[in-house]
């Protein structure tokens, strides 16, 4: 007499993707997260990560001299309008790649996938995506540019300056760290490469990018707070420095006032002295680039 078989085993698509799925987890999660736990079964030292410390230095060390020299290649070697869009087109593509690294490490960073973390909640996060998208789909002089450009240059020089997330991790090499430190350092590059080839022609006649920008921003951050869950977004509930007023609701009006200055100081600049590099190219380069003749006084 036969003994029982046992049932055949039915494997299903699902099963197959499941499986897939909680593979992909777990290396996601070695590489997030599976390192600190290394160096802490180790007992290993960690690095010097404070700001200003030994890697904070090495790392301004290298990116400094290094994207310097590429915008000054680029401004010597790239003399017609294609290799100079192409320049730019390249740098974006690198922005887009850092900024969607750092936001899926930031969904893998724990052992439950958080598929709300990866919308940025933060001025810095947003503009580096805004920016690499507008100039990659963008024309010249859109009006993006005109939000996203100044945003981004300060936000980036202080992060660079004063990371304070460079400790999250045992090591600078963490993908939330590495991809945070190069995606501001892309976006810094980025901007000052769009002020070098002319993609934009700052003026006080598009003040008004800057509040719609704004208000793009915290209608997403209210989104992440109201609907996604988070705690906070956009620093609508909590301030950027603790023990401070600083939430989004102060800080938009000091910098709407901050750039109303900065505006008006290069106004100034342009009319007085109008040979400066503030001075605008030939009217034929911004005709017709985000819908609209561009208007100069």
């Amino acid at each position: 007499m036969r003994g029982h078989e046992p049932e055949p085993v039915q494997i299903t698509k699902k099963a197959i993707e499941d499986s897939l799925y909680l593979v992909l987890l777990e290396k996601l999660d070695f590489y997030a997260i599976m390192n600190a736990k290394r160096f802490v079964d180790r007992g290993e030292k960690k690095m010097d990560l404070t700001v200003f410390g030994s890697v904070h230095w090495i790392y301004l060390g290298i990116t400094v001299p290094l994207s310097c020299l590429a915008l000054v290649l680029a401004k010597k070697f790239a003399k017609t309008e294609k290799a100079q869009k192409l320049f730019l087109k390249t740098l974006a593509l690198l922005l887009l790649a850092w900024i969607l690294i750092n936001r899926l490490s930031q969904v893998y960073r724990y052992a439950d996938v958080r598929w709300e973390q990866l919308i940025p909640d933060s001025f810095c996060g947003m503009t580096s995506l805004v920016l690499a998208l507008a100039v990659l789909f963008g024309k010249k002089n859109n009006a993006v540019y005109h939000f996203v450009w100044s945003l981004g240059l300060v936000g980036s020089l202080i992060t660079l300056l004063n990371p304070t997330f460079l400790d999250q991790g045992p090591t600078v090499f963490y993908l939330p760290t590495i991809s945070g430190l190069l995606h501001h350092s892309l976006a810094l590059v980025t901007i000052v490469a769009l002020l070098v080839f002319h993609q934009i022609f700052i003026t006080y006649k598009k003040w008004y990018c800057t509040f719609f920008g704004f208000t793009a921003y915290l209608t997403v951050g209210a989104f992440q707070i109201s609907v996604l869950g988070l705690s906070d977004s956009f620093h609508i509930a909590e301030p950027i420095l603790s023990q401070t007023p600083l939430t989004a609701w102060v800080m938009a009006p000091m910098y709407a006032v901050g750039y109303g200055l900065l505006l008006l100081v290069i106004e100034l600049v342009r009319r007085h002295k109008p040979k400066v590099a503030l001075q605008a190219p030939p009217a034929s380069e911004y005709a017709q680039t985000d819908g609209e003749t561009d208007e100069r006084a």
